[in-house]
């Protein structure tokens, strides 16, 4: 585990929106997808540990052999700011939905699972 710092940009990227957007289509209604995206967009920067994500989200962790992972690793290798997580909390499923940034997580909790990540957080209201 290394205590190497993360850089993070301020916000995140157009792109992705486009992501979280496609990911949504396959979870969620129309209406539940297009209030999801608008409340990400709008939401605050709220930073939560790596461990703590993943926990959260039920998901696994993808290898460091995944090329993703790998391109994500590059970037915190050489200080190329990362993009917060995109992510919805479902309280009727009591787990949190990674709509963008999956391999990211990855990245940063194979740096370090203890590091904070930024996240703009929507969540499913039912």
């Amino acid at each position: 585990m290394s205590n190497k710092k993360i850089n993070w940009l301020p916000t995140a990227e157009a792109h992705d929106y486009t992501a979280a957007d496609s990911y949504l289509t396959l979870v969620c209604t129309e209406n539940e997808k297009r209030k999801l995206i608008t409340q990400l967009k709008r939401s605050k920067i709220e930073h939560f540990k790596a461990k703590d994500l993943f926990r959260a989200s039920t998901l696994s962790l993808l290898g460091v052999s995944n090329s993703h992972v790998l391109k994500d690793l590059k970037k915190i290798k050489n200080n190329i700011p990362l993009s917060p997580l995109l992510v919805v909390t479902d309280s009727v499923n009591r787990k949190l939905i990674i709509a963008d940034g999956y391999h990211r997580l990855c990245a940063v909790y194979a740096s370090n699972e203890d590091q904070l990540i930024p996240c703009k957080i929507s969540s499913i209201e039912k």
